[in-house]
């Protein structure tokens, strides 16, 4: 694709930029919903980054806030803070498992270089900016259909687990050199 010296990376929170408002909070809502059901150490640091950023009228300690107003008050943070971004979008990723495998398992067919499924990337420096062209999230979402045809997953969801396990935003479209033959 590109030489090494041309990788580039955008923060975490560029996400955004792809994220329809109603879908950013019904992520926030079901990782701060669930935060019982995550590891500890991911647990940990979400609730740590929380109490560190959201500061909410009326609470001395934010995570004691009613969940609407938590999650409300997480929207600008996730908005802003590629760590806090990272950890909601990883512990999203630890709750949803079997749609995480089965997108895997589809990214590898399609030879996308991919690290281990359960690598943690909330410790890279973000998304990679270079996505192959051939790959729209259209022609992703048919490709899931076909290979998982009895599983409901939203397109949402599909192309989000696609992001995250791909480490990659679509802001530069590239030929891969598959394409080029």
């Amino acid at each position: 694709m590109s030489d090494d010296n041309e990788v580039q990376f955008v923060p975490f929170h560029a996400i955004n930029q792809f994220m329809i408002p109603e879908y950013r909070l019904e992520i926030l809502h079901k990782v701060l919903t669930h935060l019982d059901d995550l590891p500890a150490e991911r647990k940990n640091h979400i609730l740590n980054l929380f109490k560190h950023y959201v500061k909410l009228p009326g609470f001395r300690n934010s995570i004691l806030a009613p969940m609407p107003i938590k999650v409300k008050g997480a929207v600008p943070i996730f908005e802003k803070r590629p760590d806090f971004t990272s950890q909601i979008l990883m512990a999203w990723s630890e709750m949803n498992l079997e749609l995480r495998q089965q997108i895997y398992d589809m990214l590898v067919e399609r030879k996308w270089e991919l690290g281990p499924v359960d690598t943690d990337r909330t410790q890279l420096p973000g998304f990679l900016t270079s996505w192959p062209q051939e790959e729209t999230y259209d022609l992703l979402d048919a490709a899931f259909l076909a290979k998982y045809p009895d599983v409901k997953a939203r397109d949402y969801d599909v192309r989000l687990m696609v992001v995250w396990l791909s480490d990659r935003l679509p802001f530069d479209m590239v030929e891969t050199e598959e394409e080029a033959e």
